[in-house]
């Protein structure tokens, strides 16, 4: 499997060169409804996860919301 860098959360991390982001949340094991994923700079809607490349050297930020009172 060819592999590519991007930056995620702010360190440089090896992927799957194919990926999506629905494919990179899939790599990474995360739990698809806890999260939000902004790519170079821009929040992503999760139904566009599936049609959104990841290309060398983007920046994709990951946040994990915490329930808690």
């Amino acid at each position: 499997m060819a592999q590519m860098s991007i930056t995620l959360n702010g360190e440089l991390r090896g992927v799957p060169s194919d990926s999506t982001i629905a494919t990179l949340i899939d790599f990474l094991s995360l739990p698809e409804q806890r999260i939000a994923v902004e790519h170079n700079n821009k929040v992503v809607r999760r139904a566009d996860w599936p049609v959104t490349n990841v290309n060398q050297s983007d920046r994709i930020e990951v946040v994990h919301f915490v329930g808690g009172g």
